[in-house]
């Protein structure tokens, strides 16, 4: 029942705009949670240009999730459908039944609606996502950053050839955690600066057996849907890669676009051993081992979208 002498400062608050609850933050995407109840939770993103959200269907779950778009767009691909949200508009779930991924087309911010917590979940996503890049960093600064490149390069080749739902999140997380096995690769041998021996270069290989096993791991349930892209990232198109020689179509297609992406910011980015090379030259290696290295539609469709990479350093 109401109670009219209970004070305001009881039963309302007044958070600005950087203020709430409780926050949590990615590379890309800011969370805050500013209104829970009941159950029922009210968080707050922004999410950067080509950042990602993904939901996950639960066999539990049972839950009313909903979104309202305040700025930017969000390209939003359920199951193999795409729409195209903008301020104002609306996306209403009860419940999820199949994967969705969202990609920021621009600067966007939105609420998302729960009838259920699932900021908490948030939470431990994030902190084991920030666990894994630090080791990432320490291990290699190199890879750090690269793997953000690739991340956001590898997501706009994947809209371009209309992924569905779960390859497209698959992309994303496999793409920045694509050398997380290099991890446990001994430090002598990773940072070398000279020429591998063949013992040395096996050894380097591994880390795509590594990188799936680790995301595979029940430890780290919020990367098992990227492990595959992990493991395939270095298989090329005429079976020459690693580490199972396979070839065309057996290759997963994500993994095939992150080939592709990976070798191009190979190329153009300065490394110990060599400088960086001009773009268009990178480009015109690509396309010259479309069909030999490289799956050719994914090159076809980097051709679409890189000259449109220079914005995204």
């Amino acid at each position: 029942m109401y109670d009219s002498s209970t004070p305001p400062s009881q039963w309302i608050s007044i958070f600005s705009r950087e203020e709430g609850l409780e926050t949590a933050y990615t590379h890309n995407m800011t969370a805050t949670l500013i209104a829970s109840k009941n159950g029922t939770e009210i968080i707050h993103h922004r999410l950067a240009r080509i950042g990602t959200m993904g939901i996950t269907p639960a066999a539990d779950w049972n839950e009313l999730e909903s979104f309202y778009l305040l700025t930017g767009s969000l390209r939003v691909t359920y199951g193999n459908e795409t729409s195209i949200l903008y301020p104002g508009d609306k996306l209403v779930a009860a419940p999820v039944h199949e994967h969705v991924c969202i990609v920021a087309i621009e600067d966007s911010e939105f609420l998302y609606v729960s009838s259920a917590p699932v900021f908490q979940t948030y939470r431990e996503s994030i902190d084991g996502f920030h666990e894994l890049a630090v080791q990432i960093a320490l291990k290699d600064g190199y890879t750090a950053s690269h793997c953000e490149r690739i991340r956001r390069y590898s997501l706009m080749i994947g809209c371009e050839l209309n992924l569905n739902a779960t390859d497209l999140l698959s992309l994303s997380c496999g793409a920045l955690f694509h050398d997380i096995g290099k991890i446990r690769i001994p430090d002598e041998i990773l940072m070398k600066p000279g020429k591998l021996t063949p013992e040395e270069f096996d050894i380097i290989k591994q880390h795509t057996i590594f990188g799936r096993d680790i995301m595979n791991s029940p430890e780290n349930p919020f990367l098992n849907i990227g492990s595959k892209v992990a493991e395939q990232h270095h298989e090329r198109y005429d079976g020459s890669g690693y580490p199972y020689g396979l070839k065309r179509d057996e290759i997963y297609l994500p993994a095939a676009i992150v080939a592709v992406v990976d070798s191009y910011d190979a190329m153009v980015s300065n490394r110990p051993y060599q400088t960086a090379r001009k773009k268009a030259d990178a480009v015109r290696e690509i396309v010259s081992l479309s069909g030999k290295l490289y799956d050719p539609r994914v090159v076809d469709a980097f051709l679409k979208v890189v000259d449109t990479f220079v914005d995204e350093d």
